[in-house]
């Protein structure tokens, strides 16, 4: 959750006011102003390089958190290209049992009473040019403080957090971001909650009548779009300068950088949502729309090569409904680093490395919705019928959370069935 509060001011003194807060609240910290500890579980002040926070975490948990805080802060700061200015000062508590009464300021006591959390931004503003100061109330628990920590980020560089789909789904990502990873680290219960509902329209996240700290749910659906559009590669390139445009409140919508996409974007979100586990990889899920398609007649072979590490792949191949084509796979992957070579057949024991495939068809001649047929085996060798008439994907058989580690290649040759003899 994050509060701003803006006021327009003659420009005349307005570093001055800022610098004097931080520094007074920096000078009363190094005096020992405070009131002294009681116990080992009083509130301590620690810091690190861009944060100053005041907790009862012990002091190895709050070394742990202000590194987990560091890691989330460069990464971020990366993606939107903006160095961090000034310290964030967070009150990050535990049990507040242990906080002396008047220790946490009032604005942000009802968060922490919720077991929440809360940023507040207080900026000085003339014209274009600002300064903003933020100071983040959480609990501890959760990733609650990394969450409000992208809110305090933002609101002192960019002045704004942008639109509450926006905002509340980049500080959802921010808590789970790891460094070098893509891959979907979520809480389970974030997981099991979007794959048992039925999928909030992307009309109804980035349109709806929400607002910050609305409910769990609905930073659940806001996070599954920021992190698809964030790591697919169709749209990862349009997603973050449409991010900056929002913050910097430029004149620009969600409509006008994906409208031409969405029956796109639309599958691939239903499509994320169903096969939703840790470790999915968005970008190695990504579809490819642009690939040349050849209708498989007379003696027309397509030649297809496939990655272990890739969900569904375009073969190039399309297929005539009830249609029997002829296919051969060569080479060879592995479902992992240490694990056995796999022909297409894949293991004897439970078929996972299998060569398998689908066919996408679209529900009309306008191509507004596609469909996915299910999913069936192939192999080495052999013939299949095809399901329904559109465009044939493969792809090597293995849960979606566990593609990162494969590795190999298979070459599919595919053509129409000859007349038997």
């Amino acid at each position: 959750m994050r509060i701003c509060r803006r006021r327009n001011v003659a420009w005349l003194g307005v570093g001055c006011l800022l610098c004097h807060t931080v520094l007074s609240a920096v000078a009363q910290t190094e005096r020992g102003d405070k009131p002294p500890p009681s116990a080992a579980t009083a509130p301590a002040d620690f810091r690190s390089r861009n944060f100053l926070m005041h907790t009862d975490l012990t002091a190895d948990e709050a070394k742990q958190l202000l590194e987990r805080l560091e890691t989330m802060l460069e990464l971020i700061s990366a993606y939107w290209a903006r160095v961090p200015a000034g310290i964030i000062e967070c009150y990050v508590v535990k049990d507040l049992a242990n906080w002396p009464p008047g220790s946490i300021p009032a604005e942000g006591m009802p968060q922490i009473l919720a077991g929440a959390g809360v940023t507040i931004t207080n900026k000085l503003s003339q014209g274009f040019a600002f300064v903003a100061r933020s100071v983040v109330y959480s609990v501890a628990k959760r990733g609650t403080p990394q969450h409000e920590a992208v809110h305090a980020y933002c609101g002192q560089m960019f002045g704004t957090t942008g639109p509450v789909w926006y905002s509340e789904g980049m500080a959802e990502m921010g808590k789970y971001w790891r460094k070098d990873d893509k891959s979907v680290q979520c809480d389970d219960y974030v997981i099991d909650y979007l794959k048992s509902s039925e999928p909030k329209s992307l009309n109804e996240i980035v349109n709806g009548k929400e607002f910050t700290g609305d409910s769990w749910q609905n930073y659940a659906w806001r996070w599954a779009l920021c992190h698809l559009l964030a790591n697919n590669t169709n749209y990862a390139a349009q997603f973050r300068p449409l991010g900056l445009a929002l913050l910097k409140k430029e004149l620009t919508s969600f409509e006008q950088v994906y409208g031409a996409m969405a029956p796109e974007i639309m599958f691939e979100y239903r499509f994320f949502l169903k096969h939703l586990e840790q470790g999915y990889r968005a970008d190695l899920c990504s579809w490819d729309w642009n690939k040349k398609w050849r209708t498989l007649k007379g003696s027309v072979t397509v030649t297809a090569k496939l990655r272990a590490d890739r969900g569904w792949q375009a073969s190039g191949a399309l297929m005539a409904g009830g249609a029997r084509y002829q296919y051969k796979a060569t080479g060879a992957w592995r479902l992992g680093k240490e694990e056995p070579d796999l022909a297409a057949d894949g293991a004897p024991d439970d078929g996972a490395g299998r060569l398998t495939a689908a066919v996408l068809a679209t529900s009309d001649e306008e191509g507004q919705e596609y469909l996915l047929s299910k999913e069936f085996k192939l192999g080495a060798e052999g013939t299949f019928k095809a399901p329904a008439a559109g465009k044939l994907y493969l792809r090597c058989r293995d849960a979606w959370g566990q593609l990162a580690d494969n590795q190999g290649t298979m070459t599919v040759k595919l053509k129409v069935q000859g007349k038997k003899k």
